[in-house]
């Protein structure tokens, strides 16, 4: 298939936007356009990472990603365009780019679910550089016009000033026996955020602590991953708890069972991202749990 300029039109199949195909990385994601495609026998196909030195463009601007061990995103900020993001990922700036403190809503629940209560947005012209200070993979994000994307948290590293951001509940929870009381667990944070894009295509940068893979769902299908494993989804997936225990492993109540596994079940249509990086869980006993959470006996 050829362009109009002819041309080898290029779809990348991780971001799945269009480019002239010419370029050694995909101008809206960074991925290498020279490599095969890894796909499992599963369904999930591995993100390669973005090469040292790939330059990604949004708007009038561009990103440069540095770096394999902690990456770099340097941004060469057009005057018009601005980019937003947590205060503590900034690495350095160019003087005559312009700081300004974005002060976010719900300032109360975001302290108690560790989240950061300012944001920072950066105005070009100039170069700006952000680094999340710890190893793993800078992946990006573009988004189309009025798309968006569930992200959980601690992994946002910067958007485009076109983005749109909230936050909302997760939804997901499980308690468990603490004393006289119960404890509360929130396997893939208390809270996720929502970028949209507004007015245009977007551009959003994540921070992954190990390999990225990516899965498109069918309408219906489920699959069951490692709660903290998610890093994205497509807000038309839906999620839920299961959980599997050994047979007779019950506790002094019905109401309260040993459970060994935990794990989140996707359900399609839509995308979803998940990390090779996540904390192992442990069995403990459930007394209540999010609805629609699902239990398996061995």
């Amino acid at each position: 298939m050829s362009s109009p300029g002819g041309q080898a039109a290029y779809t990348c199949p991780y971001c799945r936007m269009a480019s002239d195909g010419t370029a050694t990385a995909c101008p809206h994601c960074g991925a290498p356009v020279d490599v095969r495609l890894r796909s499992t026998d599963s369904g999930w196909i591995e993100q390669p990472p973005i090469r040292d030195m790939a330059r990604i463009r949004f708007s009038r601007s561009s990103c440069q990603i540095s770096g394999a061990y902690v990456p770099v995103a340097e941004m060469a900020l057009d005057g018009q365009d601005s980019v937003y993001f947590s205060h503590h990922v900034l690495l350095h700036t160019d003087p005559k780019v312009r700081l300004e403190a974005l002060q976010m809503g719900g300032g109360w629940n975001r302290m108690l679910a560790g989240m950061p209560l300012i944001m920072m947005r950066a105005q070009g012209p100039g170069y700006i550089a952000f680094s999340a200070d710890r190893p793993g993979e800078t992946i990006a994000v573009p988004l189309q016009q009025n798309q968006g994307v569930d992200v959980v948290e601690h992994r946002f590293l910067v958007a485009t000033g076109n983005v749109g951001y909230q936050w909302q509940a997760s939804g997901v929870w499980f308690t468990t026996p603490d004393d006289n009381s119960e404890e509360w667990h929130y396997p893939v944070g208390q809270f996720m955020d929502r970028f949209i894009a507004q007015g245009g295509p977007g551009l959003l940068l994540l921070h992954a602590p190990g390999n990225t893979f990516i899965r498109d769902l069918a309408h219906g299908q489920h699959i069951c991953i490692q709660p903290t494993a998610l890093m994205w989804k497509d807000p038309t997936v839906r999620m839920s708890l299961h959980f599997e225990y050994p047979r007779g492993q019950y506790w002094y109540s019905s109401a309260r069972w040993q459970a060994k596994s935990t794990w989140l079940t996707l359900q399609g249509p839509g995308r979803v991202a998940i990390s090779s990086v996540f904390e192992r869980p442990e069995g403990t006993g459930i007394i209540r749990r999010s609805s629609g959470a699902t239990v398996k006996q061995w």
